[in-house]
């Protein structure tokens, strides 16, 4: 299989993983004035959070196979990984938005961005091993402390969920916020 065919394939499940969340936010039916549309807040909002976690991992899934060279059957196997995680988003996003996001739902949401995470990592670096430790993926991402960073904080947010849902909801939309801020060290390899 072709990098190419890796990358279609892969945004072929990410538009449908996309596609079953937006259809959890269900029409009001009765009511025609916009105070029918605040029960639905909560459902918005989480699928937003997700959507924009959809966005960064679409966006940087892009960067880093472009930056490839080789792939193999591992890295193969560790996209699937990496989509295995993704494609639980639309639960845990539709069980926290119906739910208020209760504290059990946050921990369950936070775990699945843990895993999706460690599981982006794992497909980062084997393909910066089968690339080569100098090859331009290698250089790009260094010491990976954005990524090191965030895996930190989801368990700082899984831990406090039941203790305060205010900040484990607070943490997640932050490192949403720090991958929003454009990553340039993927972006200037391919200025060359």
């Amino acid at each position: 299989m072709t990098k190419g065919r890796l990358e279609a394939f892969s945004d072929g499940v990410l538009a449908i993983i996309i596609t079953i969340m937006v259809l959890e936010i269900k029409v009001p039916h009765g009511d025609k004035e916009f105070k029918a549309l605040i029960p639905l807040l909560p459902v918005f909002f989480s699928y937003l959070l997700s959507f924009i976690y959809l966005a960064i991992y679409w966006n940087n899934h892009h960067h880093l196979l472009h930056s490839t060279n080789k792939i193999n059957g591992g890295i193969m196997w560790a996209n699937m990984h990496l989509l295995f995680w993704l494609s639980l988003l639309p639960f845990v996003t539709g069980w926290m938005g119906e739910n208020n996001f209760a504290p059990t739902t946050l921990f369950l949401y936070g775990i699945i961005m843990v895993m999706t995470a460690a599981a982006y990592f794992i497909l980062q670096n084997l393909i910066i091993k089968i690339n080569g430790k100098n090859s331009k993926l290698s250089i790009a991402i260094g010491k990976d402390i954005k990524g090191k960073m965030s895996i930190i904080l989801y368990l700082t947010a899984v831990a406090v969920a039941f203790l305060s849902p205010l900040t484990s909801g607070i943490i997640y939309a932050l490192v949403a916020v720090i991958w929003l801020i454009p990553d340039r060290r993927l972006e200037h390899i391919f200025e060359d």
